[in-house]
């Protein structure tokens, strides 16, 4: 299980990563944005294994119609990774991001 707050201290231990209000919630950004808080529980990503991690366990990763024209994003569900896993993709979605 993971938090908002592990969230923050992961994203902001990356190099250059700012944080910021996106859509009145947290987001972190490498050069573009890396990831931002879905809701309360909820974390928003980019991956290049969406399909595989939804199909796989579709109870921590999903997505709305809203994400259907991002094929990179990917929502999560904190509650139901730990924070190494986290962690991987986080780093994935830094480097996509730019960083």
């Amino acid at each position: 299980m993971s938090t908002e707050a592990e969230v923050r201290a992961q994203c902001l231990g990356l190099p250059g990563v700012t944080e910021r209000p996106s859509w009145n919630r947290p987001a972190w950004f490498a050069h573009t944005l890396m990831a931002r808080m879905w809701d309360d529980t909820v974390l928003t990503v980019k991956t290049t294994k969406r399909e595989a991690l939804a199909a796989t366990e579709p109870d921590t990763y999903f997505w709305t119609p809203h994400h259907e024209a991002s094929p990179q994003l990917v929502l999560i569900r904190l509650e139901r990774i730990d924070e190494s896993e986290l962690r991987e993709l986080l780093g994935e979605s830094y480097r996509l991001a730019g960083g």
